[in-house]
């Protein structure tokens, strides 16, 4: 094979790897927001239904360990979305409280939406946990003018 060749091969192979890293970043970036998305919500939940917010009611919110949640929770510190205490609950911060009500807010919808076209109402529920944070805004609006067209489907 010519050296130009073995070049122009050399650097397609590269743009292709670097095309594929880029993807894995992409993707694990949207993993760690929907992690986040799913976090804020449940401890949104929780002040809500008992006050408070306690590492071990998130973890069997979620279904993970304790340790996980207290990983996690240091991260979403960082991250600006909640606070805490030693020894005390976990708190969300204003953009922590608003992350969480935009997040039900898709959950919500995409619910109504699934239940409305048919899907019993366990699997709506439990489809809307992972639709909900990879649905577009323009599917959502979709989602929306679909359910203000039929009010009995309204979340």
């Amino acid at each position: 094979m010519p050296p130009a060749a073995q070049r122009s091969r050399r650097s397609t192979a590269r743009q292709r790897a670097e095309d594929q890293a880029s993807v894995h970043r992409l993707t694990r970036q949207q993993n760690r927001a929907e992690i986040a998305e799913d976090y804020v919500e449940a401890i949104a939940d929780l002040i809500e239904a008992s006050g408070e917010a306690r590492a071990v009611d998130v973890a069997r919110r979620l279904g993970v360990s304790h340790v996980t949640v207290l990983q996690t929770v240091r991260r979403l510190q960082r991250d600006g979305l909640v606070t805490t205490q030693p020894y005390r609950s976990i708190f969300l911060t204003p953009e922590g409280r608003r992350l969480a009500e935009h997040s039900r807010h898709r959950h919500r919808v995409v619910t109504a939406f699934l239940e409305s076209v048919g899907v019993p109402t366990a699997a709506a529920r439990a489809d809307a946990e992972g639709i909900e944070h990879h649905v577009s805004a323009e599917t959502l609006a979709a989602f929306e003018r679909f359910l203000a067209q039929h009010p009995a489907a309204t979340p």
